[in-house]
Parts: C-alpha cells; sequence; structure tokens
C-alpha cells in the first residue's frame, strides 16, 4: 500500500476518492448480494459448530452406554466437540475476513 502522507494533500484526496468510487462500482457491478446469502454465512457457521458438538456428544453416549463410568463421557465430548467446532468457525470466518481485505487492497492499488 503507498504512503499517502507523504504526497500533496490534494492528490491524496483524489487517490482515496478514485478507490472509494472503483469499490462502489464494482459492488454495482456483482449485485445486491441479498438477505439469503447472509442468512446461508450464519447457516453455514451454525452447522460448522453444531456437527461436531453433536458427534462428540453422541460418541459420548455411545462409550456411556457400553463402559460405564464414574465420568460422564457424553458431557466431556460435548464439551469437546463444542470448542473444535468454534474452532472450525473462527478459522472459516478468519478465512473469509483474509480474503475480503486481499480483495480490497488488491482494488486500492
Amino acid at each position: 500500500m503507498r504512503n499517502d502522507s507523504k504526497m500533496n494533500p490534494d492528490v491524496a484526496f483524489s487517490r482515496k476518492v478514485g478507490a472509494a468510487e472503483i469499490r462502489k462500482l464494482t459492488a454495482k457491478r456483482r449485485g445486491v448480494q441479498g438477505i439469503w446469502l447472509g442468512l446461508g454465512m450464519f447457516g453455514l457457521i451454525g452447522w460448522a459448530v453444531a456437527i461436531p458438538t453433536l458427534l462428540g456428544a453422541l460418541l459420548g453416549a455411545w462409550i456411556d452406554r457400553r463402559y460405564p463410568g464414574v465420568h460422564s463421557w457424553t458431557l466431556s465430548l460435548l464439551i469437546v466437540g463444542l470448542f473444535l467446532g468454534c474452532l472450525n468457525a473462527w478459522h472459516w470466518v478468519a478465512k473469509e475476513e483474509k480474503a475480503i481485505r486481499k480483495d480490497e487492497e488488491k482494488k486500492d492499488e
């Protein structure tokens, strides 16, 4: 990214306005994303957390039925599944955010 602080303020302002205009035109070409896309993203993140949590609970219940003991494997593996699901969702969101930032930086150049 260029260092706009060393150049003429008018030139820096013109570049910022130009970059904003390019972003607006690109967004206009893409069209309206719509509410369904946003809901789909929420659903994807929800499933990324729900599936490992459910699998952990099911595995824990199976272990508890086969090998009863003092500690609840169902609760333990449910928590582990929830933790892994949250890590999975965090990783996916971070990856998408990185792609968006990279796309914005590419447009600013």
